[in-house]
């Protein structure tokens, strides 16, 4: 069995809302409302506890994708990495390091899509600034 509840939990309180967010509040694809730190430290708990029951029952397909929502609202993903990375077994990590870029390129994506909607939406207005997003790869810093 994984022992992934003591270690994350322990430093769940010092990792989950370190992260500032500024949205108008909405919640989208199921996260929490991200000005609300309570709100992100129970369902990063949530998140943490979902993945570790369901990776210890054989479930690795849906408890990675519960970690990464919960590496999603983490103020610091890769402290929180580095101790998932020593917590889990090596194919179970990499399954979520595979999630983590799905996340990413995703991200990017829809990022692009609302760029070329804006930059549609303002061609013939020369006062609005066009928006272009100039990362088109998702970047996981210290995982070794």
């Amino acid at each position: 069995m994984i022992e992934l509840s003591k270690t994350v939990i322990g430093i769940a309180a010092g990792v989950a809302g370190r992260r500032q967010h500024h949205t108008s509040g909405v919640t989208r694809g199921g996260l929490p409302n991200l000005n609300d730190h309570k709100a992100i430290e129970r369902y990063f708990l949530q998140e943490i506890q979902l993945g570790e029951t369901l990776i210890s029952k054989g479930d690795y397909e849906r408890g990675v994708e519960h970690l990464a929502n919960a590496i999603v609202v983490c103020g610091q993903p890769a402290e929180l990495l580095q101790v998932l990375q020593s917590s889990l077994p090596a194919q179970v990590f990499a399954m979520l390091i595979i999630k983590m870029q799905e996340l990413g390129n995703r991200s990017n994506t829809e990022s692009n899509e609302a760029s070329k909607m804006i930059s549609l939406d303002t061609a013939g207005d020369t006062s609005s600034t066009k928006f272009e997003n100039s990362s088109d790869a998702v970047l996981i810093d210290d995982l070794e």
